[in-house]
């Protein structure tokens, strides 16, 4: 008798088995610093920044890292980190937007957020997650640990 196999299931497992490897070595003090470093040393808001923002730039955060993680896996075929980000452009770019306009909703009434300097400050936050995540997962398929 044979065993049907459902292709879906089991990519669906080993993507949660990786991204739990991935993130069994990332920090939630480093990424509340890293929150503080890119958003309050900006001078953006600091009444703003509490903890339902706090919560959705860490959420965005991981994602992005997750996101570098998973594109890490081009290194084995010879591609840069220029290359590999050109290639997931889309997906930062939605990450991006979406921490953006989330600063952008906070700030509604009160109007003390300047559009131009809270979006540079989010894409350099997406940025940062995304190569760090890139860099890990770069790591582990040097040493063979993917």
């Amino acid at each position: 008798m044979s065993v049907i196999t459902n292709f879906e299931d089991r990519k669906r497992k080993k993507q949660l088995t990786n991204e739990r490897k991935i993130l069994s070595d990332l920090s939630i003090n480093a990424l509340k610093k890293s929150v503080l470093l890119h958003f309050y040393a900006a001078r953006l808001a600091a009444d703003l920044l509490d903890e339902g923002i706090e919560e959705a730039c860490l959420d965005v955060a991981i994602e992005a890292y997750l996101l570098g993680a998973d594109f890490g896996r081009f290194i084995v075929v010879g591609e840069t980190m220029e290359m590999t980000r050109k290639r997931c452009h889309q997906e930062i770019a939605h990450f991006t937007e979406t921490l953006y306009h989330f600063w952008l909703y906070l700030d509604y009434d009160r109007s003390t957020l300047e559009d131009d300097s809270i979006y540079i400050v989010c894409e350099k936050f997406v940025q940062y997650w995304w190569k760090e995540g890139y860099l890990k997962a770069e790591r582990r398929y040097k040493l063979r640990l993917h």
